[in-house]
């Protein structure tokens, strides 16, 4: 047996110095140090051998063995080395290196971060409030009681008789004024939620909700700053109207049009022919508001606007379909 281990030896070491590829490299293993390998088989004779020389053959097994284990590690080493082959390998250092794909912000992100700079740059602070709100704050604080017909508009989820899911940012009006003193300049963006569900609403969207308090705030102040927020987001001298509207926490009231971005102003299928889209609505703070937060009428006046995040993406990037910003589609999603 002793003669067996040296030829296995012998004739193992031949054959790895002749291996020139990598390829060869596992059946040389298999072949020698597999489980049913050649050194297994002599291995396995161990046990017919002199007794007094088992010791001395397991001392000279386990030696070879190590020696071809190490043996083959080294020569795997060398063709890693050379690519495998006879030739050194070479590498091409002015070639560019494989691209990596970046993750981009959602095209709703992207503009919501552009409007809260717009405003944070005409000095309004940024809050953010629970989106599971209390009845209180949603509605009563903002002039709309149990029995107020505008209740209906907003189509709500109740969790309970006074716990809802916001439908909108507004209750962040009640919340700040009730706790700070005017001069107050805040805008509140965030989730939203309503029942409803169609190419044009999903049942969960964003909001930014404005306002401004202070003495002798006019509605020319409210013209002012959205006329400038306008020229920022869309592009300058767009042009703008304000229509006469109604909502139960700003009296008068207004919704913002500017010229259809799609026909510019002309008429299409989008704007209906009429050349104007609708973007925001606003209006000046009704003194009921005022009075619910402990604020005197008579010394302050305010006003507040509120704008869909999904609205204005859809028009800055000419989008038919709300539901494309929530399907996930990377097709979509890496055009922004």
């Amino acid at each position: 047996m002793h003669e067996e281990l040296l030829r296995l030896k012998a004739a193992a070491g031949e054959e790895l110095a002749a291996i020139s590829r990598i390829s060869e490299l596992e059946p040389f293993r298999v072949k020698y140090l597999g489980r049913k390998g050649e050194f297994t088989l002599v291995m396995r004779q161990l046990g017919q051998a002199p007794p007094e020389d088992r010791p001395r053959l397991g001392q000279l097994a386990n030696e070879i063995k190590q020696e071809l284990e190490s043996a083959f590690g080294e020569r795997e080493a060398q063709l890693s080395a050379v690519g495998g082959g006879g030739a050194p390998a070479t590498f091409d250092l002015t070639l560019p290196g494989r691209a990596v794909p970046f993750g981009k912000l959602h095209p709703v992100t992207q503009v919501m971060d552009t409007v809260c700079a717009i405003f944070e740059g005409l000095g309004f602070a940024v809050a953010e409030g629970p989106d599971v709100e209390v009845d209180f704050y949603n509605f009563e604080a903002l002039n709309i009681p149990p029995h107020h017909p505008a209740r209906a508009m907003h189509d709500t989820f109740y969790i309970s008789d006074s716990l809802l899911l916001r439908t909108h940012t507004s209750p962040m009006q009640a919340r700040i004024m009730e706790k700070e003193q005017p001069p107050l300049r805040m805008i509140a963006p965030g989730k939203v939620y309503r029942c409803d569900s169609d190419i044009t609403h999903t049942p969960m969207f964003h909001q930014v909700e404005g306002f401004l308090v202070d003495r002798r705030i006019s509605f020319a102040d409210l013209k002012g700053v959205l006329s400038v927020f306008i020229s920022k987001m869309f592009a300058e001298n767009t042009p703008i109207r304000f229509r006469p509207s109604f909502f139960p926490f700003t009296e008068p009231s207004a919704e913002v049009d500017i010229a259809c971005v799609i026909c510019s102003g002309r008429g299409c299928r989008v704007c209906k022919h009429t050349g104007w889209l609708e973007i925001l609505g606003a209006g000046m703070i009704d003194p009921e508001v005022f009075k619910k937060v402990g604020y005197d009428p008579e010394e302050y006046s305010g006003f507040a606007f509120g704008l869909g995040i999904e609205r204005i993406a859809m028009l800055k990037y000419g989008i038919t379909d709300i539901r494309l910003f929530y399907e996930n589609d990377l097709r979509f999603l890496s055009q922004f």
